[in-house]
């Protein structure tokens, strides 16, 4: 079972608003394979925005976004699959995202609890 915690958009630097910066998954079973979740960015200013990278903390998370640039109004993805292979633990994984023409990267987090 998924359960979302915390559901808040943040806006970055006035070019760009997410959804959310933490999924948390729950309690999770280890039986239970790879969980993804998505994170939807949207560019609120007034030129093209372009995801340049998302990077993972580790190797047991892997990463997708949009490749194109996002005009004024346009939603892009950013999502995650933690491979949920490693024995039972709670995690806090983070993937750090970079932006264009913003100098700071936000950090979105995975959380969870895997039995």
């Amino acid at each position: 079972m998924k359960l979302l915690l915390l559901l808040l958009t943040v806006l970055i630097g006035g070019r760009a608003q997410f959804d959310r910066t933490v999924y948390d998954f729950g309690t999770i079973s280890q039986a239970d394979g790879p969980q993804t979740c998505v994170f939807t960015v949207t560019n609120t200013g007034d030129e093209p925005l372009t995801i340049l990278s998302a990077i993972s903390s580790c190797g047991c998370t892997n990463v997708r976004w949009t490749r194109t640039s996002l005009a004024k109004g346009e939603k892009g993805k950013i999502e995650a699959t933690y491979t949920n292979e490693d024995g039972p633990y709670p995690f806090d994984k983070t993937i750090t995202v970079y932006l264009s023409d913003i100098r700071k990267p936000v950090v979105l987090h995975l959380r969870g609890v895997v039995k």
